[in-house]
């Protein structure tokens, strides 16, 4: 009976300790902090294979530019479920990184994150567009939710930057209009929101920073009236998730994103008299 006591004891023990590594390690990856986040988890994985943890250190190493450590996190998590929605849409990401050598100094050349205030929403001032005429993979591999985007006026386009490098350009029923204001003075910050996986689709966020004197009553982003059968605009607090946005999966979504954002902009179409106008507020 004692040794079955003490058995019991032990065990209780280990369920507590791996429950308390399994919660430093969230609450690194939510304050950022990167390298204690690796360790909690590796601390973690000695009690034995974590699925959660093997996506959860790959997650981290990931951030800390070590994509041939965070490869080996994910498909090490795959070995155990082959149908891990997680490590699957990261992978084919990390091997290119990793086969390219890229990040593997830590986050030196990482795309710069963006600034909170950049996520917050109001309305009028901040929108959602879709980029078109997408850059090649090795280009939108090491980007990630969050990252510092430019835009920058370009002949009759809106170009998009991360760094040095041409990601893509912003959808044309947005673009016109913020072009238009950016050449009178206004100022922009924009960051990626959402990225697929495949590629096929690059979202980002778009605020106004400052207005100029000349554009004094126009609006960025203006809202579509109810009559016109547009989105009805809403806010849905922060775009920012706060926690680990690996430990939880999203239901339907097979991208990695800073949590979807609700704003009055149309979908983008390929034939924009299709759609209804944009109501212009002078």
């Amino acid at each position: 009976m004692l040794t079955t006591l003490m058995a019991l004891g032990e065990a209780d023990a280990t369920t507590r300790q791996r429950r308390q590594l399994g919660e430093a390690a969230i609450a690194h990856a939510t304050r950022g902090e990167w390298e204690a986040a690796v360790e909690a988890n590796r601390q973690l994985l000695e009690f034995g294979p974590d699925i959660d943890a093997f996506n959860r250190l790959g997650k981290a190493q990931a951030e800390l530019g070590r994509h041939a450590e965070a490869l080996a996190a994910y498909e090490q998590a795959l070995e155990r479920d082959a149908t891990n929605r997680i490590a699957q849409r990261t992978v084919d990401r990390l091997r290119l990184l990793a086969q390219s050598g890229k990040g593997q100094s830590g986050r030196n050349g990482r795309p710069v994150k963006a600034p909170a205030t950049v996520f917050i929403e109001e309305m009028g001032k901040t929108g959602r567009a879709r980029l078109i005429n997408l850059g090649p993979p090795r280009v939108l591999a090491p980007l990630s939710p969050g990252d510092s985007v430019s835009l920058e006026v370009q002949g009759d386009e809106l170009v998009a930057t991360v760094g040095s490098s041409t990601i893509g350009t912003v959808e044309p029923r947005i673009a016109s209009r913020i072009q238009k204001l950016m050449e009178n003075g206004n100022r922009y910050e924009a960051a990626i929101t959402t990225i697929h996986e495949a590629g096929g689709e690059l979202t980002i966020i778009i605020r106004e920073v400052f207005t100029h004197p000349t554009n004094f009553g126009k609006v960025s982003f203006p809202t579509v009236g109810q009559t016109t059968g547009g989105v009805r605009p809403y806010m849905k607090g922060s775009a920012l998730r706060y926690d680990d946005d690996e430990e939880v999966e999203e239901a339907d979504e097979d991208s990695e994103e800073v949590e979807e954002l609700d704003t009055s902009l149309p979908e983008y179409s390929g034939e924009p008299d299709a759609e209804e106008e944009l109501v212009e507020e002078t």
